[in-house]
């Protein structure tokens, strides 16, 4: 019989880096803040690409979708960066949400308070 081993507990091999354990531990600590704040603004962005409204519509619904498509290639990289210095990546929606910086906000439902939504919560917004 075959057992299936739960990936989500299993270190990868340490590898050498040329950084210390401590500051491994560190930049996996930022990074993973980077991460969940990133993948809060994605799907964020992804709402509004979704529910805006208002004539500027089309214009609007389609820089959201180039955000988006932005935002989820940051995710990736990230995530990645922070397996690369020996550290499992953010999984799960509340691991996520623990270490986001930001709060959710309301579903973007007009062209008039779309950006405020999802500026307001964010740094320079």
């Amino acid at each position: 019989m075959q057992t299936t081993q739960n990936t989500a507990n299993v270190q990868p091999p340490a590898v050498d880096l040329g950084i210390k354990e401590e500051d491994r531990k560190e930049i996996a600590h930022g990074l993973s803040r980077l991460l969940a704040d990133t993948y809060l603004l994605y799907l964020k962005t992804h709402n509004f690409h979704w529910n805006v409204t208002g004539p500027q519509f089309h214009s609007l619904h389609e820089m959201f979708e180039e955000q988006y498509t932005e935002l989820a290639q940051a995710v990736d990289t990230i995530a990645e960066r922070i397996r690369t210095i020996w550290r499992i990546s953010l999984s799960s929606r509340n691991s996520r949400r623990s270490r986001s910086t930001r709060n959710g906000s309301p579903a973007c439902r007009s062209q008039r308070n779309c950006g405020t939504h999802c500026t307001g919560s964010f740094p320079g917004g």
